[in-house]
């Protein structure tokens, strides 16, 4: 005897699902997907009435996601952009042509491939090329005509330029290893010292702190200051969003500042002229604006 056929999930029950998610609240879901919060709710439950699980715990400041909730936002969220995409793609003309990308290391696994996914799946016939490097060698880049769009950072504060995020930079240390604990204190730094004013707010926040230290590590890259600090070889200037596995942030707790509130900020050399830039833009914008998937 044949089983009973469940209900198929339907894609607005998805995308309102992946708004709570990304809210965690009703009302603000409801401003995204353009419902009441009434309605919001009432997907929702028929969302669970099919899976036949709770997807959220309910609480006086909100919704959490239980452990089936975030065993679903993955793959909502994929069904959800694959729908954006085939829509957007037969909407908008073909683009042929070639953009060029400077971006900071800390978004390349991260950030950058959401964008790319998104961009090549309305724009295949577009040439994408990325370099790598720090804000300083991007900047140049782009002043030089070599790149079309820089995603780099900039100290926290007013800008006239767009800012994607604000992440801050803070010292982080190894779990294991507390290399925090050392003195004199042993730190890593860019091999740009006298020029990287994040070494030199590094180095203010420390004074400022009363803390004595000695340079152990020396690297060009963030990738480099992050295997001294899982090393327990020293401890580094890091943005919050780029700390690794087994290693943690320096509170106050710890006698540590926040160095910076650092801005991620976007500058283009062809803004609202060059479709394929603009376009790279907007994919850009909106990998930032998606949150991480909670652990």
């Amino acid at each position: 005897m044949a089983g009973t056929m469940l209900p198929p999930l339907e894609s607005d029950l998805l995308r309102t699902f992946v708004a709570v998610a990304e809210s965690g609240n009703f009302t603000k879901a409801g401003e995204t997907v353009g419902r009441t919060q009434s309605a919001v709710s009432m997907q929702i439950k028929k969302l669970e009435d099919i899976l036949g699980e709770t997807l959220f715990e309910r609480g006086s400041r909100g919704v959490n996601m239980t452990g089936h909730g975030a065993r679903l936002l993955d793959n909502a969220r994929r069904i959800v952009t694959l729908l954006d995409d085939t829509a957007a793609s037969i909407r908008l003309p073909a683009l042929d042509g070639a953009v060029r990308i400077g971006i900071s290391e800390e978004y390349i696994n991260s950030t950058l491939p959401k964008a790319l996914g998104a961009f090549a799946a309305i724009h295949p016939g577009v040439e994408v090329t990325v370099q790598q490097g720090v804000s300083m060698s991007n900047l140049a880049a782009l002043d030089a005509g070599e790149i079309d769009i820089a995603v780099v950072f900039e100290p926290g504060g007013h800008t006239r330029n767009e800012v994607l995020m604000v992440d801050p930079t803070v010292w982080v240390t190894s779990e294991q290893h507390c290399a925090h604990e050392r003195r004199p204190l042993p730190i890593a730094t860019y091999t740009y010292l006298k020029n990287g004013w994040c070494d030199e707010l590094a180095l203010k926040c420390l004074k400022r702190c009363g803390l004595e230290s000695r340079v152990a590590y020396v690297s060009s890259t963030s990738s480099g200051l992050i295997a001294a600090v899982t090393s327990g070889l020293a401890i580094a200037a890091l943005t919050r969003s780029s700390i690794p596995a087994g290693c943690r942030e320096l509170t106050a707790a710890d006698g540590y500042d926040v160095i910076d509130f650092s801005n991620v900020v976007m500058k283009t050399r062809a803004r609202g002229t060059n479709p394929i830039v603009k376009s790279m833009s907007n994919a850009i914008r909106e990998a930032f604006r998606t949150p991480a998937i909670p652990g």
